[in-house]
């Protein structure tokens, strides 16, 4: 079954068939119409042999322009918006980050402050990357990308993707919450949405 998840009025979302696949975009049909959808290459090399898929998308929206930004996975969208949060780079930049390294490379270059690493990309100054380590370096945690991978995709715990959302809602980062609901779900993994919550702000 085919469809569209919005959330917040944007679509969270897209999952269909994929019709044509390039390194830098794709085509996604759902319900008779195809969406052309602005890719990364991580996401080309994970979405390529793929019929049917699941695409996260970011909605960029501006007075003069609309394009659909698409990402395999939950972590690379949520590292994406990090970096277009930071002064100075755009989406064409981000994605040509993330076109660059992987997420969990870009994630260790910031954290590591590796900024010859992180200027080698192409758009990316001195400048640029001296802001995306002071701007970013405390809201990423290393291996962040694998850890949510993990917890999101084991199908575990229906609660856990609303705990999540109302844990962020209060102010904490993702992957902080991320770590502290793996920490609980370690020691209790049947949770109910309550338990996850307070369980977690203990760890926060």
């Amino acid at each position: 079954m085919y469809g569209i998840r919005k959330k917040r009025n944007m679509i969270d979302y897209i999952k269909g068939t994929v019709t044509e696949i390039l390194p830098t975009e794709m085509t996604l049909e759902c319900h008779g119409i195809g969406y052309k959808i602005l890719i990364s290459l991580q996401s080309f090399e994970a979405l390529k042999t793929q019929g049917d898929a699941v695409v996260y998308i970011h909605h960029y929206l501006r007075e003069d322009d609309e394009q659909y930004f698409g990402f395999a996975t939950k972590d690379e969208r949520e590292l994406f918006r990090l970096l277009i949060g930071v002064s100075g780079v755009g989406a064409a930049t981000a994605r040509m980050m993330l076109s660059s390294m992987s997420s969990d490379e870009l994630r260790n270059a910031i954290l590591s402050e590796d900024i010859n690493r992180i200027k080698s990309i192409k758009g990316i100054g001195l400048k640029s990357a001296q802001r995306l380590i002071l701007e970013l370096k405390d809201k990423i945690t290393k291996g962040a990308g694998a850890e949510q991978t993990t917890i999101f995709q084991t199908g575990g715990n229906p609660n856990l993707e609303e705990a999540t959302t109302a844990l962020v809602m209060l102010g904490f980062t993702k992957p902080n919450v991320t770590k502290a609901l793996a920490a609980v779900l370690k020691e209790n993994p049947e949770a109910s949405l309550e338990q996850l919550i307070k369980s977690a702000l203990k760890k926060l």
